[in-house]
Parts: C-alpha cells; sequence; structure tokens
C-alpha cells in the first residue's frame, strides 16, 4: 500500500488520468487530493464523476471548491422571476469572483448534467473536508489546500475560518509545527521565489508546496509519502 498526495488539477482529466497509470494507481493504495479540482482546465466535473467512485481517494476543499459551492446551489435552481428577485448583491459578487477565476469549465460540465447528476455531485463537493492529518512511517503530516493564515502554533486546527485554510497562503520562511510536516497546494511553485527547482515540488522548513501549475503550462505533481518518491505529468498550454 503506497499513500499519495495532489492537488490543483484544475480540471486537467488527462493529466489526472496519466498520473494514476503512472503511479500505477490500485485499490490497495490510498491518495488524497488537497484542493481544486475544479475551474480552468476542461474537464473538471469528469474529474469529479470519476472521483465519487473511487473509495481510496479523499478530497479537501481548495478556494475553487469554495466558490463553486457558493454559487451553484443557486444556479440549480428554476429560472423564474421569484427567483431572480432572490439574486441579490451578495450572489451577484460570488457570482462574479468566480466566473473571473475560472469557472466557466465547471459550469458548462455541470449544467450538462441531468438534475439528479448535478444533485450528486453538489453533494460530493459539499462532503470536502478542510484538512486531513496523516501519519506514514512514523511521520505526520498536515494536509491543506492553502496554508494555515494567522497561524499560532498553539491554535487548534478546527479553529481556522476557510478563508485561512483555501485562500490564505502560507509563509514557507517559518517552521509552522517542529514535529509535522504541512503539505498544501494553491501556490504553484514556479512563484516561490526561494524555490532551487521552479515548477517542482518544493521543501522547506517542513513545508512541502506540490502545486506544481497544471493548469498553468507547468505540470501536475503527486508525492509518494512513504518513499518521499515524487512523480511528475507534463501538462503544456491548455
Amino acid at each position: 500500500m503506497s499513500t499519495y498526495v495532489m492537488s490543483d488539477l484544475h480540471g486537467r482529466y488527462d493529466a489526472y488520468v496519466k498520473m494514476l497509470e503512472k503511479i500505477q494507481f490500485s485499490e490497495k493504495d490510498m491518495l488524497y487530493i488537497i484542493g481544486d479540482i475544479l475551474d480552468r482546465g476542461p474537464n473538471p466535473i469528469k474529474i469529479a464523476l470519476d472521483l465519487m467512485d473511487r473509495p481510496n481517494v479523499v478530497c479537501l476543499a481548495g478556494n475553487h471548491e469554495y466558490m463553486a459551492l457558493q454559487c451553484l446551489k443557486f444556479l440549480m435552481k428554476e429560472v423564474t422571476d421569484e427567483n431572480v428577485q432572490e439574486l441579490g448583491i451578495e450572489m451577484i459578487e460570488n457570482i462574479l469572483n468566480w466566473q473571473m477565476n475560472g469557472s466557466a469549465p465547471t459550469i458548462n460540465e455541470f449544467c450538462s448534467l441531468d438534475d439528479q447528476a448535478r444533485e450528486e455531485v453538489f453533494a460530493f463537493l459539499s462532503e470536502f473536508d478542510l484538512y486531513e492529518e496523516v501519519h506514514v512511517n512514523d511521520e505526520k503530516y498536515l494536509l491543506v489546500h492553502a496554508g494555515l493564515g494567522n497561524f499560532s502554533p498553539d491554535r487548534p486546527l478546527w479553529e481556522y475560518e476557510i478563508d485561512e485554510l483555501v485562500w490564505e497562503r502560507p509563509d514557507y520562511s517559518m517552521q509552522y509545527y517542529p514535529d509535522k510536516y504541512v503539505i498544501t497546494g494553491h501556490t504553484p511553485t514556479m512563484m516561490i521565489k526561494e524555490n532551487p527547482r521552479p515548477g517542482y515540488i518544493y521543501r522547506n522548513n517542513r513545508h512541502i508546496a506540490i502545486d506544481c501549475g497544471a493548469v498553468f503550462g507547468g505540470r501536475l505533481a503527486c508525492l509518494c509519502l512513504e518513499t518521499q518518491e515524487e512523480f511528475y505529468v507534463e501538462c503544456g498550454q491548455l
């Protein structure tokens, strides 16, 4: 059995399938996807439908799932005068913010589903947790999409706000915990100035950053926790 971690698939179903083949992912293995399966790339809902059939995959929420959940429930409603009147300023702002962050592929695929499938996908996305703690080979790992905003070593994880976990980027210059690694996505590793290998997995101060820019012409990364082996699938520009 092997334990793998991926993040920020962003609709790149092609790269996702290639990665599963590359790591020879089996029913005996465990995969954690730490946010952002949705938006930007062409097939986010296709990824979600595949994941729904895999009991040995745990998905965490990223900022793109958070934005989607704020909007999809409304978009699932029948277009009536009454429902349109309920479209308040906050919902309009949520939809515009999501649109600016690449929602179109998610909405297009989602709307192509029948009503029952939409409900099932929405329920699946709603079940994503915000973080996961994993123990492998006597090492402790905290998996979270973005980081730990307003971090304090004495602050329990359950006290963090959603925005602090799915939006705020980590401070790679500081070590958060002396006894566990923090694995994050969200920040493409080519954007980390101190990364000696831009676009590849970055490790420093017990941080492990694994978003290698799959949707930005980079690569999809996957980390095996037992061996620390890094796997990559080159993606190229969309």
